[in-house]
């Protein structure tokens, strides 16, 4: 609630800040530089995005790259960005849930679908569940780590895009076009990848339980440390848990998360004696210039990393 109320406060303060500055700059970019004003909630829907709209679209995005969407705690100029923006793309599928941070900013912001779409980038995505206690019958945010969601997204994006600049419907259908392209690319290089270790080898062990749709559309058994960030996390329970079944399944890698703390697999790892063998990307791109600082790359680096990691 504190934080509500912070959030709305820097919002009232924000527009009365703009009222008085003039009417131009209330009504953000897009009446100058004639672009679509673009918010996104985190790095990896930014890309599909900007992919798909191009040099039409000014993106915002809120998560930091490296941070957590799970939980985000907006800032003033998230806000002012929002309440701007021409369109809000968000992943669902339980992704921006935690503290409610994302229901609470369209509240402020107000953005309620009709003074500007608000798009769910998930639609049309098969959605897997969460298991551990508490969390049991809700949905796994991290439908993007099977390739075949991610071109989901990019339909999405397209029909957003159209829906608020159908002027310009054919450059954001042809952008879509030629990224699935590259997108079925990088997913049939996968499947052939991936097949070519022994099934029995395909377990991939990972902090976070965030490969669930990798893992079933890519062939291999997801295990993990803890389920979902929300959770309380690297738990003595959870480090036991983990310990007994990579012992019991023999298994002789192990993968880090870049936006995850590393010191509970590392505590795995000295305990059980397996090697992390590489990190590997979930929620967030890397920086810009870095390897898997576009969604292609990071999926590109994800594959390879794991598949020269289980072959070590």
């Amino acid at each position: 609630m504190k934080k509500r109320i912070l959030l709305l406060a820097a919002s009232i303060l924000t527009l009365i800040m703009l009222v008085a500055c003039g009417g131009q700059e209330a009504t953000g970019n897009s009446a100058s530089d004639g672009k679509v004003q673009v918010v996104t909630t985190y790095s990896i829907v930014y890309d599909i995005v900007k992919n798909v709209g191009g040099d039409l679209v000014d993106i915002h995005s809120l998560a930091p790259i490296g941070s957590n969407p799970h939980e985000y705690d907006p800032l003033p100029e998230d806000v002012k960005k929002t309440t701007d923006a021409d369109a809000v793309f968000y992943n669902g599928l339980n992704l921006e849930a935690g503290n409610s941070w994302f229901d609470n900013l369209m509240e402020t912001a107000g953005k309620n679908g009709e003074n500007a779409p608000v798009f769910l980038m998930s639609k049309g995505v098969d959605p897997m569940y969460l298991t551990s206690k508490g969390n049991e019958g809700e949905e796994d945010p991290h439908a993007w780590l099977d390739i075949r969601n991610g071109i989901q997204y990019a339909k999405n994006a397209r029909d957003g895009l159209i829906k608020v600049d159908p002027e310009n419907k054919e450059v954001y259908e042809e952008n879509t076009e030629k990224y699935i392209a590259k997108l079925k690319k990088v997913h049939d290089n996968a499947v052939k990848e991936f097949n070519e270790i022994p099934e029995e080898e395909r377990v991939l062990v990972t902090s976070e339980g965030a490969f669930k749709y990798f893992s079933d559309a890519y062939g291999f058994q997801a295990e993990y440390i803890w389920e979902i960030n929300q959770e309380n996390q690297g738990t003595p329970n959870q480090i036991t848990r983990i310990v007994d079944i990579i012992n019991e399944k023999e298994i002789t890698g192990l993968f880090l998360e870049t936006s995850i703390d590393p010191r509970s697999m590392e505590a795995v790892s000295d305990e059980t004696n397996v090697p992390i063998r590489g990190t590997v990307f979930t929620d967030s791109l890397a920086k810009p210039g870095e390897k898997g600082d576009t969604y292609i790359s990071m999926m590109e680096s994800n594959i390879k990393t794991i598949k020269e990691g289980l072959e070590e």
